[in-house]
C-alpha cells in the first residue's frame, strides 16, 4: 500500500470544507514553560460531534457509491466514531447501525441516538462491538465503517494535520495520541508532506494509554499484534490491535511512540481545565500527559492535539479528584485518636498550622482492628502540591498521631 499524497489529502479537506469545523490553535504559556519551547494546542475538542472523527467518518462516507448507501453502514465505537458516522449518515440520508460497548459515556451514547442511529449496547471494551458490526455487515449488507483500518478514514483524519500545520508553520514536533492508528498516521502522513513540500522536516510522535498500549509490541514485532488490554481512563483508544493499514504508515513515518499511566492522564486533564479552561475527555489528553511527565523531547515549535472533548461529567468529576491527588492536592486520611475529649480540636489545630483546608471529616467509633477506647478520623484536606501534603503529614507525626493517606 503507497502513503497517502498531498494531493489525497488537500482533496479530502476541499470536501470537508463546510461539513466540518476548522478548529483553533491556542498557544499554552503553562507547556511552553515546562518543555522550554513553544507548546500549541489543536483544539480538535471544540471539533463538531466533539472530536476528530467526524472528518474520517464524513469522508468515507462520501466516497460510497449510491449503491452502499441503499444498504445502510454498520460501525462500531466507544463514542466518538459513532458520534461521527451518525451526523455524516443523517445528513447523507443513509441508514446507520452502531454497535456500543456496555458502560459507553452517557454523553456519547445520546448524542449518537440524537442523530438518528439504531445503537446496540454489547460487550465490555471494543473489540466486542467490532465483532458483532463485523457480522452485522455479513449478515445485512450494511457497508462497515471501520474506525481507523481504511484508507479514506486516514485520509479524511489526516486533514487535521494540514490545519495546524497551516497554523503553526514552523511546527517542528507534533504529538498525537493513539489507539488503532486512524489519527497518527492521517496527521502523520498529512504533516511529513507538507513540510517536505516546505523543504523541511517534522518529528511526529504518537501517545498511548500504558494499561492499552498495543503499538509499541507490534513495532518490535514489525507487524500488528494483539496485547491484553486493561481497564484505562483513555477508553477511546482502548484498542488490542492496530489497524493493518495504519500501521503501515506508522511503522514509517512516525518518529516514536510513548505510553502515560492514567495518573498522568488525569493530570494532564485537570492543568487543562485550570490552565487551558479546556473540557477534554481522557483520550483526547494524552499529548499534553506526555509532555507533563517528560515523554516529548521536542525541539521547537511543538503541537499536542486534543483530540476529544466528550466526557461524562461524572466522570469528569471522579477524574478531578484523581488528578488532584495524583498532583499532591488533595488526600484523604485516616487517624486513629484516643476516644477523650480534645483530640479532633487538636488534629484541626495542627491542619490549621500546617495551611491544610479540610474539605470533609467522618469521626467514627466503628471499624475493624479499633480498640475500644479508640475512634478512627477520616479527613478529606486540600494541599498545594507534593510537598505541601509531605508536610501536613510530618507536622501531623511530630505532635504523635499516625495518619495513614488512604488510596484515591
Amino acid at each position: 500500500m503507497t502513503h497517502p499524497t498531498l494531493a489525497e489529502f488537500d482533496a479530502a479537506a476541499a470536501f470537508l470544507n463546510g461539513v466540518i469545523a476548522a478548529t483553533p490553535v491556542d498557544q499554552s504559556d503553562h507547556l511552553t514553560a515546562l518543555l522550554g519551547h513553544p507548546v500549541y494546542l489543536k483544539l480538535e475538542n471544540l471539533q463538531r460531534t466533539g472530536s476528530f472523527k467526524i472528518r474520517g467518518a464524513a469522508y468515507r462516507l462520501s466516497r460510497l457509491t449510491e449503491e452502499e448507501r441503499a444498504r445502510g453502514v454498520v460501525a462500531a465505537s466507544a463514542g466518538n466514531h459513532a458520534q461521527g458516522v451518525a451526523l455524516a449518515a443523517q445528513k447523507l440520508g443513509i441508514p446507520a447501525t452502531i454497535f456500543m460497548p456496555l458502560g459507553v459515556p452517557v454523553p456519547k451514547l445520546l448524542a449518537t441516538r440524537g442523530y438518528g442511529a439504531d445503537v446496540v449496547l454489547e460487550g465490555e471494551t471494543f473489540e466486542t462491538p467490532m465483532r458483532l458490526a463485523t457480522e452485522f455487515a455479513a449478515r445485512t449488507g450494511a457497508v462497515l465503517i471501520h474506525p481507523f483500518d481504511h484508507r479514506d478514514v486516514m485520509i479524511g483524519q489526516g486533514t487535521l494535520g494540514l490545519e495546524l500545520f497551516d497554523a503553526v508553520p514552523d511546527v517542528e514536533t507534533v504529538v498525537v495520541g493513539v489507539g488503532g492508528g486512524g489519527l497518527l498516521a492521517g496527521v502523520a502522513a498529512a504533516v511529513k508532506a507538507r513540510a517536505a513540500a516546505a523543504g523541511r522536516t517534522v518529528r511526529v510522535i504518537g501517545v498511548q494509554a500504558e494499561n492499552s498500549a498495543a503499538y509499541p509490541p507490534s513495532l518490535a514485532a514489525g507487524e500488528p499484534v494483539t496485547v491484553d488490554t486493561i481497564p484505562t481512563i483513555a477508553d477511546g483508544i482502548a484498542v488490542a490491535r492496530p489497524g493493518d493499514e495504519p500501521f503501515a504508515v506508522i511503522k514509517d513515518l512516525v518518529d516514536d511512540i510513548v505510553t502515560v499511566t492514567d495518573d498522568d492522564i488525569a493530570r494532564a486533564l485537570l492543568v487543562l481545565l485550570e490552565r487551558a479552561k479546556q473540557v477534554v475527555e481522557p483520550a483526547g489528553a494524552v499529548g499534553v500527559a506526555a509532555i507533563l511527565a517528560g515523554k516529548v523531547a521536542a525541539a521547537g515549535p511543538t503541537v499536542a492535539i486534543l483530540s476529544g472533548g466528550n466526557i461524562d461529567p461524572l466522570l469528569l468529576q471522579r477524574v478531578v479528584a484523581h488528578g488532584l491527588a495524583a498532583s499532591g492536592r488533595y488526600m484523604t486520611i485516616q487517624i486513629p485518636l484516643p476516644d477523650r475529649p480534645g483530640q479532633l480540636a487538636r488534629v484541626s489545630e495542627l491542619l490549621a498550622v500546617a495551611g491544610a483546608n479540610v474539605i470533609e471529616a467522618l469521626h467514627t467509633r466503628h471499624g475493624q482492628g479499633m480498640q475500644i477506647s479508640e475512634v478512627i478520623l477520616q479527613l478529606s484536606v486540600e494541599t498545594r502540591g507534593e510537598e505541601h501534603r509531605a508536610r501536613t503529614i510530618e507536622i501531623l507525626e511530630d505532635a504523635g498521631f499516625h495518619p495513614r493517606v488512604m488510596p484515591d
